[in-house]
């Protein structure tokens, strides 16, 4: 009786093997980035505070969000659009930089300011309906002497 060739079962072996890499099981890459808007924070002494934010407006850009990134300069964010006023829940999941998030009215005010930790599955929810949601690097609001009550130019 002939031996079957072991080069076909090497070569199997060797596709099974790259399945995992294929469907998603190696490390995700960050996502290009989205199309952004320059906009305009007037902070708490009335300067006007520069701001240019990816806009993350589709239902697949809200989800991903700022996942994967691996950093984020001062006076760079993401501005998430809605729709209608509602209540807003964001999550760090995959997130790998520490986040501080503006939640904004349908007029451009900033509702209050929360700080996320990165890859935390803890939801971190605005405290009434807004329209706007606004990420940037961890402490950038602070150090810009934006505050709750302060208007965004959209």
């Amino acid at each position: 009786m002939k031996r079957p060739s072991s080069l076909p079962t090497a070569l199997c072996l060797f596709c099974l093997a790259l399945v995992p890499a294929a469907c998603g099981g190696a490390e995700q890459k960050a996502q290009p980035k989205l199309p952004s808007k320059s906009i305009v924070i007037v902070n708490r002494a009335g300067e006007d505070v520069p701001l240019e934010a990816e806009l993350a407006v589709s239902g697949e850009e809200q989800r991903r969000g700022l996942m994967f990134r691996k950093r984020l300069e001062d006076g760079s964010g993401m501005l998430f659009v809605f729709k209608r006023d509602q209540i807003l829940s964001f999550w760090m999941k995959n997130t790998l930089i520490p986040l501080s998030i503006a939640f904004i009215s349908h007029d451009g005010r900033i509702i209050e300011i929360r700080d996320m930790k990165p890859q935390s599955l803890e939801a971190v929810k605005s405290s009434r309906s807004v329209r706007y949601a606004l990420e940037v690097p961890q402490g950038w609001f602070d150090r810009s002497g934006i505050t709750p009550g302060c208007a965004v130019l959209l």
